[in-house]
């Protein structure tokens, strides 16, 4: 009797824990469904054989903190015309495909955007970033655009600011996937720690680690590992190219994410879709390997493009510095009530000005359209570093560096890539994209070479006929005289021998 009394007083105690196990296991297994169903509805079908030719419609999948920006503003703009670009295809989380005929369309948002575009009329191109490096920059930034907004004495009077935009066609940052979730986070955060110090609840410490000065701003470490950083930043690139961020068009976006965030296991099927998707797109480059990724950019897709337009595109040039191009970036116009100041706005004319060239012609090469992107780039770079700079004086005396990134700890940095795994995994696949189409890229420049070589003897096929011609004729003319007067001998001679005969 005892033994069937501690038998039952057993199971009682245990039935708790066999729920639960029986619980995750029905958990994982509809999820593992949902996940599965997602990633077969979602397999690339397309053939590989035409993926290296442009389609009618170009779409650049901008993933945040890669250098896009720079592929825009000084390659696409220069290659398309306004008129030939989507409308809101930069400045809103959501697309609204209105206008017919658009070429281009630069955006954000995530690969389920192709739902809303022709697929089979579509050419896709995105550049990736070293995880790591991608989500120090993602931090920075986010701290660098809130700073911003320290003009102001508090966080009420930063919000009660805003000012509307004059035009449609002025871009905020907060309009922007991810900047509109990460920013406002920041600035709430960057207020408070400012508040907190005035106070006394802070006390400012010596700056070694600019990535852990919690009296200025949220250390890196408190970033990595908020919810906000799981639902955005962490495997952004593969989740982006999969479709699944949390601006998805798909309907099963949302479980998806949930299930594979409850059960990272099943991130294994949106790896797989990404790397399919890599697979087919028309260019991948690296922020690494920029001048590289630059070289075959222009080379896959600017002399493409380039061939198909008959007339020089127009001039970007806006009509006055209060508009901007539908497609204008997140980091070139950024909120008023952020800057405070006439200066910070003439930097944001600057941008349109520095990165506003003459257009590429038609019959340009691959070199010189390289050329006109380095100029491009060049001028950028120095308003950007204005800017950077300007900002970061708010939360002096925080300077994000490339030699500051390096002092922070191995143990973080790993961390980062545990946190990162599908990215890691998913940038070291298009490595080996990226090296297919350098060779592809170099076979492409040798044959070109080879032809131009050959130029000068198709030229110069008429000269040589002409000497050939010149060198024939008086031998021609030898021969006929000789012949002619063969002939005449010959005739003089019978004759005379006529006469002596009769």
């Amino acid at each position: 009797m005892m033994r069937r009394a501690l038998l039952a007083i057993s199971l009682l105690i245990l039935l708790p824990f066999v729920v639960q196990v029986y619980s995750i296991d029905d958990s994982y297994v509809e999820c593992e469904r949902v996940v599965n169903k997602w990633a077969e509805s979602s397999a690339e079908n397309v053939k590989t054989e035409d993926k290296l030719t442009l389609k009618d419609l170009l779409f650049f999948l901008h993933i945040p903190r890669t250098g896009g920006r720079a592929y825009y503003q000084c390659f696409l703009r220069k290659l398309y015309s306004l008129d030939q670009e989507c409308p809101r295809s930069y400045d809103k989380i959501r697309f609204d495909l209105s206008k017919p005929n658009c070429n281009i369309v630069v955006s954000h948002d995530d690969y389920s955007l192709m739902s809303k575009l022709p697929k089979d009329m579509t050419s896709v191109v995105t550049i990736l970033r070293d995880p790591v490096e991608r989500v120090f920059s993602m931090y920075e930034f986010a701290v660098e655009v809130a700073a911003r907004y320290l003009v102001h004495p508090n966080l009420t009077s930063a919000l009660a600011n805003k000012v509307k935009p004059k035009s449609s066609r002025m871009v905020s940052t907060l309009d922007i996937w991810p900047w509109k979730y990460l920013v406002p986070w920041m600035r709430e955060d960057l207020f408070a720690r400012r508040e907190a110090r005035r106070l006394g609840k802070l006390k400012r410490s010596a700056l070694s680690d600019v990535y852990n000065t919690e009296d200025v701003v949220m250390p890196l470490h408190e970033f990595i590992s908020h919810p906000i950083a799981h639902e955005i930043i962490h495997n952004g690139a593969a989740f982006q190219v999969a479709g699944l961020t949390n601006s998805s068009y798909l309907d099963d976006a949302h479980e998806v994410r949930r299930c594979v965030r409850k059960h990272p296991s099943l991130g294994q099927f949106v790896l797989e879709v990404a790397k399919g998707r890599l697979d087919q797109m028309l260019f991948v480059g690296f922020t690494e390997d920029h001048k590289q990724s630059a070289r075959m950019f222009a080379s896959m897709v600017g002399l493409q493009v380039l061939s198909r337009s008959k007339s020089t595109p127009s001039d970007f040039q806006p009509k006055s510095t209060n508009q901007k191009n539908v497609g204008s970036s997140a980091e070139v116009v950024t909120d008023k009530a952020a800057e405070g100041t006439n200066q910070a706005n003439s930097i944001g004319d600057k941008v349109s000005a520095a990165t506003d060239m003459s257009s590429p012609k038609g019959n340009m090469t691959a070199e010189q359209l390289m050329r006109k992107y380095e100029d491009c780039i060049e001028n950028s770079q120095k308003v950007q570093k204005s800017r950077h700079a300007m900002s970061l004086k708010r939360i002096s005396p925080v300077n994000f560096t490339k030699e500051a990134r390096r002092l922070v700890p191995d143990s973080m940095l790993e961390e980062m890539k545990i946190l990162n795994s599908l990215d890691m995994e998913l940038y070291r696949h298009a490595q080996s994209i990226f090296l297919q189409q350098q060779i592809l890229m170099e076979d492409h420049e040798t044959q070109t070479k080879i032809l131009a070589e050959n130029v000068p003897e198709e030229i110069d096929a008429p000269r040589n006929f002409l000497l050939l011609l010149v060198t024939l004729v008086p031998l021609v003319l030898f021969f006929v005289v000789v012949m002619l007067k063969r002939n005449c001998c010959i005739k003089y001679f019978y004759v005379a021998k006529m006469k002596k005969a009769g």
